[in-house]
């Protein structure tokens, strides 16, 4: 994979996006974290861009970095190519920050699109979850 990826210039942000990815697979997630940024900082389109911060946050919170996956993925779009990827990771990085109601209500939510009943019911109670931290 390093001479595919030196055949390519050093400011291609896909090369260095998928160099990024390959050393996240391979669980070295704290090498990837500064290639992930690297190809964020070079430009990638925006459904790269939205992979490549979700795959960002997700080292993030690997390497012990959980406030700053959380801001990361509460500021991403939505991707609807990666269905409900950024509230998933989002809801992994918030239970690892010690919010587990937001950390549940997030997993709910991503989920509540796919019911074919009760959607209205289960919007209602995830929204619930952190109402009731907040009141407490």
């Amino acid at each position: 994979m390093r001479l595919l990826v030196a055949e390519r210039p050093d400011d291609d942000p896909v090369a260095v996006f998928e160099w990024a990815c390959i050393h996240d697979s391979l669980g070295i997630e704290g090498a990837a974290v500064p290639l992930y940024r690297r190809a964020l900082d070079l430009g990638l389109d925006d459904f790269n861009a939205t992979r490549a911060t979700i795959q960002l946050a997700s080292s993030l919170r690997n390497v012990g970095e959980v406030d700053e996956a959380v801001a990361l993925l509460q500021a991403a779009p939505d991707a609807p190519a990666l269905g409900a990827a950024r509230q998933v990771f989002l809801a992994l990085a918030l239970h690892s920050a010690g919010r587990p109601d937001e950390a549940l209500r997030e997993a709910l939510l991503a989920v509540v699109p796919t019911l074919p009943r009760y959607q209205r019911s289960a919007r209602a109670y995830a929204d619930a979850l952190v109402e009731q931290t907040r009141t407490a």
